[in-house]
């Protein structure tokens, strides 16, 4: 068993790019036939960006994996192997049994900010997502897994980001007009084999933003 919370993760891809992988192991080592692969994850999609949704559920249908989309994990009996899961839509639960379970853990925002007068309700900071300057505090800047910037956690969105608030953050010691806007963009390298992958790349408006001359959904 696989899982994936209901919170946000750093890098929204990684819960599932080690499940591929497991998954091509067992293939390689003949122990395929003898695993129940399951991906147990509080996300509605595969993905939150079509392109690449489409592709993903392809993967793990053909390749046999059991997903159940909106189930967050709950409980663990160590002991028996036993895993309990909430099915966010009904609020019921169910448990499975597993031999193996890998589990990607909640997180959230670091207590120094989340008590702070620079969260918002989330405990995040509080940024205009473009910008990247704080609502309430114009000398006050944040980006990456501290922010509220509705994006993914990713290097890829931090490398982005830094330019903007380095620049407005200098137009602002200079009393100067903010010019410089970041768009969402980020990207989540999703391995899902020992040799295939896909590069997703979008922004703020789950639209894809490639990089490469090619289909980068494609495997």
């Amino acid at each position: 068993i696989f899982t994936h919370p209901n919170t946000a993760v750093k890098c929204g891809g990684a819960p599932m790019k080690i499940m591929f992988l497991a998954e091509d192991y067992f293939r390689k080592h003949n122990m395929r036939n003898q695993a129940n692969v399951i991906f147990e994850t509080a996300k509605p999609a595969m993905f939150e960006v079509d392109k690449y949704k489409k592709p993903l559920e392809r993967i793990v249908e053909e390749r046999g994996i059991n997903v159940d989309y909106q189930h967050h994990l709950i409980a663990i009996d160590g002991e028996q192997r036993k895993a309990t899961f909430e099915n966010l839509q009904t609020g019921e639960t169910k448990t499975l049994d597993y031999e193996m379970l890998h589990v990607t853990p909640p997180m959230g925002p670091l207590d120094v900010v989340k008590n702070s007068a620079l969260a918002d309700d989330a405990g995040w900071v509080d940024i205009d997502p473009t910008t990247m300057q704080h609502k309430t505090y114009n000398n006050v800047f944040s980006l990456g897994d501290a922010s509220n910037s509705p994006t993914s956690k990713t290097g890829a969105a931090i490398r982005k980001q830094a330019p903007v608030v380095v620049n407005n953050l200098l137009q602002v010691m200079n009393q100067e007009m903010l010019t410089h806007h970041y768009d969402g963009y980020t990207s989540c390298p999703i391995v899902t084999s020992y040799n295939t992958m896909m590069l997703a790349e979008f922004d703020y408006n789950k639209k894809p933003r490639e990089t490469m001359p090619f289909n980068q959904a494609k495997e």
